[in-house]
């Protein structure tokens, strides 16, 4: 019965498995050659990419869109804050920043805060966001390295430079008085010209001065002709009061005679 169910059905056979160890390692850098039917199905199925212009941006348009979609919006709120700066200030200095311990930094602003001036520092691509499209935009060359930047609602340029020179590590490069962009050396000669109301009082003065001068020449002929006939007329009165007497004497001794 064995012998006949071996016989009538199928029998299982089970795979036979051989195991083999290659000590040798595999060659990634020189891979061996495929097989020439292999190689050419390979080079068939190889997708070729159209090149692209090395002229261009190795990203395309839809990358740089996200990267400006993705710009933190804390920025543009520093920029307008450095922009109402710019634009209630009537003195802003502009300064190189060496190496300074943030001990030295706290003192530099509280010095400037008792005279009523801001001491601020921003970035190059803040700066840039704010000033861009104004009038303040040809101080961006001022802004390559390590600044910083003096504001203050008043023009007080001589108190600026005397609180600098206490502080080394602050290199002053320019400013801006008056809506006026000046270098360093027309911006310490600002310091040394007279207030505004000082220079209104002389050119004031100048001016009177010089009314006063034309006046003068306009009526010295008539005050010399006024003169002239104010002492013509005294010497008349003189002349009359001193021959007089003499008349009047005169007539009495005729009456007398007679």
């Amino acid at each position: 019965m064995s012998n006949l169910m071996k016989n009538a059905l199928l029998q299982t056979r089970l795979p036979m498995i051989e195991l083999k160890r290659f000590r040798a390692k595999i060659n990634i850098q020189r891979p061996r050659q495929p097989h020439y039917e292999r190689a050419r199905v390979i080079a068939v199925t190889t997708p070729i990419y159209k090149e692209k212009p090395k002229d261009r941006h190795c990203f395309d348009d839809s990358h740089l869109t996200f990267k400006k979609k993705m710009e933190n919006p804390y920025n543009d709120i520093i920029a307008k804050e450095a922009l109402n700066w710019f634009n209630h200030s009537q003195m802003i200095a502009f300064f190189h920043l060496n190496s300074i311990t943030a001990d030295d930094h706290f003192k530099a602003r509280v010095a400037f805060h008792k005279h009523n001036m801001h001491l601020k520092s921003y970035g190059k691509k803040i700066t840039t966001k704010a000033v861009k499209g104004t009038k303040y935009e040809a101080i961006l060359p001022l802004f390559e390295s390590n600044h910083c930047i003096v504001f203050s609602p008043q023009q007080n340029v001589a108190q600026l430079l005397r609180i600098v020179k206490k502080i080394p590590q602050m290199i002053l490069i320019g400013g801006i008085v008056e809506d006026t962009l000046m270098s360093k050396n027309e911006f310490t000669k600002f310091a040394t010209m007279p207030s505004l109301q000082q220079a209104q009082a002389e050119l004031v003065s100048t001016l009177n001065q010089a009314c006063a001068i034309v006046s003068n020449d306009l009526e010295a002929h008539q005050k010399q002709l006024v003169n002239m006939l104010d002492a013509y007329a005294k010497s008349g009165e003189s002349s009359r009061n001193t021959d007089g007497p003499s008349t009047s004497e005169a007539s009495s001794s005729d009456g007398e005679k007679r």
